[in-house]
């Protein structure tokens, strides 16, 4: 991944729709596949790209690994739980793999960018709330996703 950038934005309220598992660092790969293939189910739409596309995580422990995890997007349908994702700061990371495939690794690489070298050094504390918002962008030769993380100033 090329040099990670951090940039702190103002986000609206919004409201999404879809599924909570409770997952941990070492099934959090298997558990959104899992999830992810649960709510296009859900939404009518088996094997096909829905955006925008929505992975949150919450509440994660650091001395368990276990947190809450959310996959969604803004359609709602029966059997879809609704989720308001705040309004407020968030610091966001936008990554470009290079390959497809290897969106795991550069989701990872930013994560433990923002909160070992850039959150330390920041006049930000962390929320404990980040989502990965995936669009039209998401998908082709030269993907990209944003990463955004719920702030609050020191």
């Amino acid at each position: 991944m090329s040099e990670i950038k951090v940039s702190v934005v103002n986000l609206k309220k919004q409201t999404v729709y879809g599924l909570w598992k409770n997952s941990n660092d070492s099934t959090v790969s298997k558990d959104i596949k899992n999830l992810s293939k649960k709510y296009h189910i859900k939404v009518s739409s088996p094997g096909s790209k829905v955006f925008p596309y929505f992975v949150l995580s919450r509440n994660y422990n650091e001395l368990s690994k276990d947190f809450e995890m959310f996959v969604g997007g803004t359609i709602d349908k029966k059997g879809l739980e609704s989720l308001i994702i705040p309004n407020g700061e968030y610091a966001r990371i936008t990554i470009k793999p290079k390959l497809g495939f290897l969106w795991g690794l550069a989701i990872g690489e930013a994560k433990r960018y923002f909160y070992t070298k850039w959150l330390p050094k920041s006049r930000y504390s962390a929320l404990n709330m980040e989502y990965e918002y995936h669009t039209e962008k998401s998908d082709g030769k030269s993907p990209e996703i944003d990463i955004f993380f719920a702030v609050k100033r020191k």
